[in-house]
């Protein structure tokens, strides 16, 4: 019987804690969701109005796989005239969500031998995708201490001959930091240094909260800084599965254009034509949902200091970091589950520095929200010694709701 090659990378993608809890409480009808990063708005009307009109006017074939001109005229105007740098159509890649885009990157950047750096906390997405291109993560640190923003000798402490990437995400996801400009600056400057690139994520660059958003390329000047945008975040269209990447080496760009013509030939053409409507068209339901995620972040951290719990207070994206007191994350999170019906992700799925935390997504709705953390609180003041599932009972517990 033929058998998967054991030295496929596939082989070392690790599991995410996320998607593993989600299986789970997908199973049950009562659960309230705060696992997942899932806006709990619908897409503007002027947005679906426009792929629907694509749709129905048979714009439904192959585009580019470097994506719509269009778009990419759209995407680059909007972030020479929102962050502070100039990017050109050329320079701009359409892809099947941002991490399709930062993995295609990473596939066209690395290769075995090459280590990328991620921070911790970090976002598990990114290890899989450099498994899948056969390379190695190594973690920087960032602490609650500090907001989770890193600090400059402990990103450079953790650089080896090895090196050649390294992420940045800011806002962040888990944690919700947002990296001042001296701190960006600084990054650009250690990777010039160490002749690195950057990978910057900033799919939640529209989502903060009184603090502004700086981007990573505005203090690039030799091209060495990658650029991900989502239209999934701000424009609640996740599933439409749109981003786009701002990739200033034309070499790059065509290697990119290669990987995504062998996986999945070109981004959903409909769904280009009404990210071009999210772009260029009104952005009132941008402005509605931050204001809504902001009032949800406010009222969340009063009511975790009300009842005693820690966290870290978040300045941007929609997640909060919640102490739970628990050496083992994954078991508190099944138990939330088990015994009150709350889905959260588990802090250790996130790194080492998500040790004795859980991950909250703000973007379920206000009421469920405000239960739920409730509940969470609840569960933490709980006095109960009964021993807790572990990992090992998490993952067989998502296998048998798969």
């Amino acid at each position: 019987m033929a058998t998967v090659s054991s030295s496929a990378p596939s082989a070392r993608i690790p599991l995410s804690g996320i998607r593993t809890l989600m299986e789970v409480a997908l199973r049950d009808p009562e659960a309230i969701h705060l696992e997942i990063g899932e806006p709990d708005a619908r897409p503007a009307e002027h947005v679906v109005a426009a792929a629907a009109r694509a749709a129905y006017d048979g714009l439904t074939g192959y585009t580019s796989s470097l994506g719509l001109d269009a778009l990419r005229e759209a995407a680059a105007d909007r972030v020479t005239r929102r962050h502070g740098f100039e990017a050109q159509p050329h320079q701009v890649v359409v892809t099947h969500g941002a991490m399709h885009g930062l993995a295609m990157t990473m596939a066209t950047l690395l290769g075995p031998g090459d280590d990328v750096l991620v921070p911790d906390p970090t976002f598990p997405n990114w290890a899989m995708a450099a498994a899948a291109a056969g390379a190695r993560v190594v973690t920087y640190p960032t602490r609650a201490a500090d907001g989770f923003v890193p600090r400059l000798d402990e990103l450079e402490a953790s650089i080896t001959p090895r090196t050649r990437a390294l992420i940045v995400c800011s806002p962040n996801n888990p944690t919700g930091a947002v990296y001042p400009a001296a701190i960006l600056e600084g990054i650009v400057e250690l990777a010039r240094k160490h002749d690195l690139w950057v990978l910057s994520d900033e799919c939640y660059e529209a989502i903060t909260f009184g603090v502004p958003h700086v981007s990573t390329a505005t203090f690039d000047t030799d091209g060495r800084v990658l650029t991900f945008f989502s239209l999934s975040k701000a424009h609640a269209m996740t599933g439409w599965r749109v981003g786009y990447a701002v990739v200033p080496d034309a070499s790059v760009v065509e290697r990119i254009g290669h990987l995504a013509e062998a996986s999945v030939a070109c981004p959903s053409t409909p769904g280009q034509y009404g990210a071009i409507a999210a772009l260029t068209g009104p952005q009132d339901h941008v402005h509605a949902a931050v204001e809504s995620y902001w009032d949800r972040r406010d009222l969340a951290v009063a009511l975790l200091r009300e009842r005693g719990i820690s966290h870290v207070e978040p300045d941007g994206a929609f997640y909060l970091m919640v102490g739970v007191g628990a050496a083992d994350t994954e078991a508190f999170a099944l138990d939330l589950l088990a015994r009150r019906h709350v889905a959260v992700a588990p802090g250790a799925t996130f790194g080492d520095r998500g040790a004795g935390m859980v991950r909250v997504s703000l973007a379920a709705p206000r009421d469920l929200l405000v239960e739920g953390l409730g509940r969470l609180a609840d569960e933490v003041a709980s006095t109960s010694t009964a021993p807790r599932a572990g990992a090992s009972s998490l993952r067989a517990a998502a296998a048998h709701a798969r």
